[in-house]
Parts: C-alpha cells; sequence; structure tokens
C-alpha cells in the first residue's frame, strides 16, 4: 500500500468515527489502531504456528521467547488469540478484548 492508499484509508475510517470522537481526539485513537492493525496483517501469516508453539512451550514450562520471534520471522509476536478481526466481530467488548 503506497503513501497515498494509506493516507485515504486513515481518513476513510476518521469519517467513519466523526460522530463518536471529537477531532482532537483522532490522534489517540487513530495512529494507535493504524499500528495495531499493521502489525496485526504483518503478524497474521504466521499467527496460527505462533500460537502452537507458545502453547508447546507452555505446556513444557520453556521460554518461549526465542521460539517465537524464529516463529513469527518478526522480532514481535502476539500470543492472543485475538486478532484485529476477532475484535470487530465483538464491537460491544473492544475495551476488554484489547486489554486482554
Amino acid at each position: 500500500m503506497n503513501q497515498r492508499s494509506l493516507s485515504a484509508f486513515i481518513w476513510s475510517v476518521v469519517d467513519l468515527l466523526r460522530g463518536d470522537y471529537k477531532q482532537y481526539d483522532y490522534g489517540k485513537v487513530i495512529l494507535p489502531f493504524t499500528v495495531l492493525r499493521r502489525m496485526d496483517c504483518v503478524l497474521e501469516p504466521t499467527k496460527p504456528a505462533v500460537l502452537v508453539e507458545y502453547t508447546k512451550k507452555q505446556t513444557h514450562g520453556v521460554n518461549p521467547d526465542p521460539y517465537l520471534v524464529c516463529e513469527s520471522g518478526q522480532k514481535f509476536y502476539n500470543t492472543s488469540p485475538l486478532d484485529m478481526k476477532k475484535l470487530m466481530d465483538d464491537p460491544d467488548h473492544i475495551r476488554e478484548n484489547l486489554y486482554s
């Protein structure tokens, strides 16, 4: 996605939220969710394998960190069974689900 497309996408989301948020709050909402969504997209291809590896290492009492970094192919990973698509399927509990 090029910069122009990304910018257009972000502002389309802003338009959807316009009624719920004041303009000065956009940066508190739009930027964090943009970053979370980007991370979610980067991790999506390896997420199932990371979750399987995490469960294996937890079962054996082994520190999972180096294995999960390797499995994700990134310097970060996510062990939550939730992703942005699942969060959107439960809009009434987004806050609780983000914290979990």
